[in-house]
């Protein structure tokens, strides 16, 4: 008797399974990006958060000095946590608590990655902030110029936005596929020689999110801080926008951690390549995301190609 076939059915098993994480989680970014509000999340849980603490709507609020300005910066931050890109930020810190026994040892490992990922958030932010204002008058973000008709051509904002925000998709994308298996890390000897670079890496990514975010609130800061001319007041705006972004997420995972009391800690770790396979899914559903929102979409914005949309959009 030969047990020849058997190994060969779980290798076919095993083979397959990353691919159904890929290929479902990939649907899931695709409909998300039909489904999203930018209204839900930027006008009534982003403004809701942040336009009682000014007074007013953030999308149009004046900012009269730099410390109003570095307020705004860091509330905006926390107030913009709940979007698609930091389903991939959670979902990065999830696995490196994954095996603590206990709530409080999973909150207290968390330090060490936040302090990475906050380190290249404010290096890439803050570079991009002292950059922008140092440049400002040729900056797509504060242009209300059109490509095309000038009435219904599509925005320079908006191309930028979507360069940006598809390249960091894809990025993802590519990050996800390897905690999947399917595609090289040409960093991971970078990451393992150095505990600090992987979350130091997504946290780039994270301030890298400046570079491309066409929003009023951003905008509205992006103004002042160029009105200003000092590169330094954009480096600092800029980082604190991106470090209370993290800062944000950091607080959903901690209520997560405690509200569990460690249960979701246990379930990540129950089989063997859960942890992996939870990050590879979130972000491939972001990347997928980003890609398809911000790059593809760019066709039907400039009126070439459909797109379906919904009536609350």
């Amino acid at each position: 008797m030969t047990t020849t076939p058997q190994p060969e059915r779980t290798r076919d098993v095993r083979a397959a399974s990353p691919w159904r994480v890929v290929l479902c989680s990939a649907l899931a970014g695709v409909v998300l990006a039909v489904l999203w509000s930018p209204y839900l999340v930027d006008h009534v849980i982003a403004g809701g958060i942040a336009n009682p603490v000014f007074g007013g709507d953030i999308r149009e609020i004046t900012i009269t000095g730099s410390g109003m300005a570095i307020a705004f910066a860091f509330i905006t931050g926390m107030a913009g946590m709940f979007t698609a890109c930091n389903v991939a930020v959670f979902s990065a810190l999830a696995p490196m608590t994954a095996q603590r026994a206990t709530a409080r040892d999973s909150v207290a490992v968390l330090l060490r990655p936040v302090a990475s990922l906050l380190s290249g958030a404010v290096l890439v932010a803050g570079l991009y902030g002292a950059v922008a204002v140092y440049f400002s008058s040729g900056m797509p973000q504060l242009s209300d110029a059109r490509i095309g008709d000038p009435e219904a051509g599509i925005p320079v904002r908006l191309v930028q936005a979507g360069i940006v925000f598809g390249v960091i998709g894809v990025v993802m994308l590519w990050r996800g596929l390897a905690y999947a298996g399917i595609a090289p890390n040409p960093l991971a000897g970078v990451f393992a020689r150095h505990s600090w670079a992987e979350m130091f890496f997504l946290g780039g990514l994270i301030g890298a999110f400046l570079i491309g975010r066409p929003f009023p609130p951003f905008r509205n800061l992006f103004d002042y801080a160029a009105s200003s001319n000092d590169p330094l007041l954009g480096f600092v705006t800029f980082a604190l926008q991106s470090v209370g972004n993290v800062i944000g997420v950091t607080v959903i995972f901690v209520v997560v951690v405690l509200v569990t009391r460690g249960r979701f800690q246990r379930w990540l770790v129950t089989r063997p390549g859960r942890p992996e396979r939870f990050a590879a899914a979130a972000f491939v559903v972001v990347g997928t995301f980003f890609v398809f929102y911000w790059a593809v979409k760019l066709g039907y914005r400039a009126g070439v190609m459909w797109w379906p949309t919904l009536p609350y959009q």
